[in-house]
């Protein structure tokens, strides 16, 4: 464990925590003044457990290779309370004592600051929240199925939420808001049963919030400001959007059958009036003769003048 937190620690984060402290499980550089991007070298740590980045300066992408966080993506089995003591050796010249330590971490989970000693450190998660990371959300972070808290909210990110984010099962705590995220909200999120702290507030989302008793039950404030959302637990309701659609499909309707019925009627007439005229007219042979004599003197009339 390497906790640096709340301090006034600046400069770029070394790339030597990556490389040379592979065996970390936990790192809490929280509330410091680094900045730069996130070094690659972080991707090393394969054992880590949780990840603490957050309230520095930190800019760039998400690196794509937090996908190389393996503790992250099985499922441990844990034995009994015994291995979790810690004990350190100190060496006499009569023997050598054995002393037992405790680990304790003070961390930001679920929005809260928490006390954690021992065995509640194997929880795992990540936080990158309130920097000035910009990007997308990699998608290789849907790899990440046993995470139980991310955050990475107070950010620049862009794009879409990831759509197989569904597959965090594990999760209990997503917050993403206070970005610049667009689109809808996945359909997967409400596979998600464990999930107690949402927050998608603040971002550019639109569309229906899918329907799932989960997702549902959250306060409207863990979507608000999002204009083009829609649908419960939101005031905004989505048929009202349905039902103008239907409303132009049905006046889109009504006028191709007017138009239908205004040519068949025009044709109609059409074939009516030129029947009744020049039918009478080519087999009457007394109304011909008439017709022909009425057309010889406006003729007549027309050349006179």
């Amino acid at each position: 464990m390497l906790d640096a937190g709340e301090n006034k620690l600046s400069g770029i984060i070394p790339s030597w925590i990556g490389s040379s402290l592979q065996q970390l499980q936990m790192l809490s550089l929280r509330k410091n003044h680094f900045f730069g991007s996130i070094p690659l070298s972080l991707c090393s740590l394969n054992g880590i457990r949780f990840l603490d980045l957050s309230v520095n300066h930190l800019w760039g992408p998400i690196p794509k290779c937090f996908i190389n966080f393996t503790a992250m993506t099985t499922q441990e089995r844990f034995l009994t309370d015994s291995n979790y003591y810690h004990s350190y050796i100190v060496n006499r010249t009569r023997g050598r004592n054995v002393y037992n330590y405790d680990i304790i971490a003070l961390l930001m989970w679920k929005g809260v600051e928490h006390i954690f000693e021992n065995d509640e450190l194997l929880l795992k998660g990540i936080d990158l929240s309130s920097n000035h990371l910009s990007g997308d959300i990699p998608s290789e972070l849907e790899n990440l199925v046993e995470l139980v808290s991310l955050n990475l909210s107070r950010n620049n990110l862009t794009g879409k939420i990831p759509s197989r984010i569904g597959r965090l099962l594990s999760l209990e705590s997503l917050d993403l808001s206070r970005n610049h995220l667009f689109g809808s909200i996945p359909s997967s999120l409400a596979q998600i049963n464990f999930l107690s702290v949402l927050d998608l507030s603040r971002n550019n989302l639109s569309g229906q919030i899918p329907t799932g008793t989960q997702l549902q039950s959250f306060n409207a404030s863990s979507y608000e400001e999002n204009q083009g959302l829609c649908g419960l637990p939101l005031e905004k309701l989505c048929f009202v959007k349905e039902r103008h659609q239907e409303s132009v499909v049905k006046t889109q309707d009504e006028n191709d059958g007017f138009i239908q019925a205004f040519f068949a009627s025009m044709g109609l007439g059409f074939f009516v009036g030129f029947w009744g005229i020049f039918g009478t007219i080519l087999f009457n042979r007394s109304w011909r003769y008439a017709y022909f004599r009425f057309l010889n003197n406006i003729t007549e009339k027309v050349m006179s003048r």
